[in-house]
């Protein structure tokens, strides 16, 4: 029962859009279809049903009697059928095991039906008075129902993988000089520029060169808000402009691209073993051994009683019942609908392990900048003298920064909006900040350093605003002419509006909440302030944020790094779990064992629900399949004979297949689990 895994090859994604890209399940299953399993099943049905009906205990049982011609050659010939051709994957699965030593379910299943085919076929031939052919063909048939189901299971999962290659366009517009023309997608190269119309799909991962559109980016983050993207910005393959023309320079293809990343993560995730799938395992193969120890001692017994019958026919009901389908398929069926069902939301599970650890966690270490933050400045304060009020003062500096491209220009133009006065004469002064005229005066902005070269001293109406933005850390800009101070602005990292809410959810689940940085104590501590973190650990360099980490589990922590991958390496790697946050080709950060795509700290709390919910049903799955069987042996055994209670092996196959449903049917109620971000108000 252990996996085995097949990651993408494909040279480009999209030759192999209907294909899976990892097999997940028994690896004697490996090949199989739902469609075969589901072929043999509907054809070993029709053969069973009339040996059930002319079966001579069935008869007895419910009080009729049948005679057809023949009727002595249903068995031989009808049961061999579905023996050999209906049995045939369990019967290759069970060689299989006994060829790399590794007994489990289908050497089990193996077992059984050749022990009842060979006493059914014996006792036709006039050799022994035992006859199983009903039982037999019933045992087949229920089987693989259980096997179709559980394929069928599995394909609808591992579908995600091949529903990602199938976001790629067969054709790309290649732009030729004035004109374009349609050529295969699968020949792109890396420099190309293609035309994306609007409704069109990004053919391969690259940069816009022209044009602008609005892109919805779910396919990647699972936010289902598209996102406005301008030239320079990067777009990943499979994305669909909205509303606009766009012209992307290529960047990366086939196994280059971010999608095959995500499709080579998921199908990872697919294929590990978890702790819980490798209990499973050895569960599996102890159970052969107590199986084949029960049916040897139940035959014993009943002989040495002098009860023939009843030895062979209990045997072969403890072999049926021990098969331990139900557990073959209680962890591999959550494995596959957890990682489907959270790449659908963004979150890429890298390392199966990581998402089991994350049950555990009791502290999120966030990284501030880019995480809780956005990493961009925005003014967060205007205050103005007598002279000009707040809005005047945003536009005028928003003038004199018009051909500066500093970040912080950037901010106070964002903030301005529209309504910006002209302005001439611009004049970048190193270290100090830019001037440039508006209608005949001289404005200039910039920090502390421009106040001392021209001896300007802070007005009082400034005085209380201008410390209060200094001592939570902000970066403060003047708007001045050559004489005095006309106003001031704060700047600071922006929040993302949705970092509270994640910090809350975490909360909620009895999750403490950390910071770190390597900002300045008071900016990292009025971040804290707002988003309600008291433990903060700032003024960090890089390369000491794993000692951060360190310094929490020696506290008894169990700590997730939550940071963006550029320079937390370390840190991620020494957490109990590292989470990569960030869009695009950043998704196949090496020391993180989960990556969610979008940059949405509210995703860290997802991960976590569902980490809880698919340990939920891997435990509820093995105490089933497992209670199952410990209690079914000894009652398929006989030791309840003496009070009336036997099991056949047709009734024993119909009880194993119910304990399959179930434990399938419970893995599919993650599909209840919320991971989608609730918006915030």
């Amino acid at each position: 029962m252990s996996h085995q895994h097949a990651s993408p090859t494909n040279d480009h994604a999209h030759h192999d859009r209907h294909e899976p890209t990892g097999n997940v399940g028994h690896d004697k299953h490996a090949g199989h279809d739902p469609e075969m399993f589901r072929d043999r099943f509907w054809l070993t049905l029709v053969l069973t049903i009339p040996l059930v009906v002319t079966s001579q205990m069935v008869m007895d049982w419910l009080g009729y009697s049948v005679d057809p011609p023949l009727v002595q050659w249903y068995g031989p010939i009808l049961g061999s059928i579905v023996f050999w051709w209906g049995g045939r994957p369990f019967l290759a699965g069970g060689v299989a095991e006994v060829r790399d030593r590794q007994p489990g379910m289908m050497l089990l299943i193996t077992m059984a039906i050749s022990v009842a085919y060979v006493a059914s076929m014996a006792t036709s031939l006039g050799w022994l008075e035992l006859e199983f052919w009903w039982e037999l063909a019933a045992l087949v048939t229920i089987m693989l129902l259980g096997h179709w189901q559980e394929m069928k299971a599995i394909g609808q999962a591992r579908n995600a993988l091949a529903s990602l290659a199938a976001l790629l366009p067969d054709e790309a517009d290649l732009v030729d000089g004035d004109t374009t023309r349609s050529i295969p997608a699968a020949d792109l190269q890396v420099g190309d520029v293609v035309l994306v119309r609007p409704g069109g799909r990004v053919p391969a991962d690259g940069a816009i060169v022209d044009g602008s559109a609005e892109l919805d980016e779910s396919m990647i983050t699972g936010e289902s808000k598209p996102v406005s993207r301008g030239v320079g910005a990067r777009v990943v393959a499979g994305t669909v402009s909205t509303d606009g023309s766009i012209r992307v320079r290529v960047a990366a293809i086939g196994d280059d691209t971010t999608l095959a990343g995500i499709q080579r993560l998921v199908a990872d995730a697919q294929a590990s073993q978890s702790r819980a799938q490798v209990l499973a395992d050895r569960f599996a193969a102890l159970l052969f051994y107590v199986a084949v120890a029960a049916g040897s001692i139940t035959f014993v017994v009943w002989w040495a009683v002098g009860d023939l019958d009843t030895a062979i026919t209990s045997a072969i009901t403890v072999l049926v019942i021990a098969c331990p389908h139900a557990l073959g398929l209680a962890i591999p069926l959550v494995i596959a609908l957890s990682t489907a069902l959270s790449a659908k939301a963004g979150i890429l599970v890298k390392d199966r392990l990581a998402l089991e650890r994350m049950r555990s966690i009791d502290t999120v270490l966030f990284d501030k900048t880019g995480t809780l933050t956005k990493g961009a400045h925005a003014v967060r304060g205007v205050a103005g003298t007598t002279q000009l009020d707040e809005r005047s003062v945003i536009r005028i500096a928003a003038a004199v920064e018009a051909d500066s491209e500093h970040p912080l220009a950037r901010a106070i133009i964002a903030a301005a909006g529209d309504g910006v006065p002209r302005a001439s004469n611009f004049r970048s002064i190193a270290g100090r900040g830019v001037t440039a005229d508006i209608d005949g005066t001289s404005y200039a902005v910039g920090g502390p350093a421009l106040l001392r070269t021209r001896n300007l001293q802070i007005p009082d109406e400034l005085r209380s605003d201008v410390v209060e933005w200094e001592e939570r850390g902000a970066a403060v800009l003047y708007l001045a002419t050559e004489t005095e101070i006309l106003g001031a602005m704060a700047l600071e990292d922006e929040v993302r509006p949705e970092a509270r809410q994640a910090v809350a959810e975490l909360r909620a689940m009895g999750v403490e909440v950390a910071m770190i940085t390597g900002d300045a104590r008071q900016v990292a501590e009025a971040v804290g302030r707002e988003l309600d973190i008291t433990d903060v650990f700032a003024e960090v360099l890089p390369s000491d944020k794993d000692q951060a980490v360190a310094t929490l589990q020696r506290r008894g922590k169990t700590v997730a790094m939550v940071g963006d991958g550029v320079n937390d390496a370390p840190a991620l790697a020494r957490a109990d779990v590292g989470l990569a946050i960030g869009a695009g080709t950043d998704v196949a950060i090496e020391s993180a064992g989960v990556v969610l795509a979008s940059s949405d700290p509210r995703g860290v709390a997802s991960v976590i629900r569902l980490s809880r919910a698919s340990y939920r049903k891997m435990v509820q799955n093995l105490v089933w399949a497992a209670g199952y069987n410990i209690v079914a042996i000894p009652l398929a055994a006989g030791a309840l004979a003496w009070a009336g209670l036997t099991l056949s092996p047709a009734v024993g196959a119909v009880l194993m297949s119910v304990s399959t449903i179930v434990v399938a049917l419970n893995a599919q109620l993650l599909r209840r689990v919320e991971l989608r971000p609730v918006p915030t108000p």
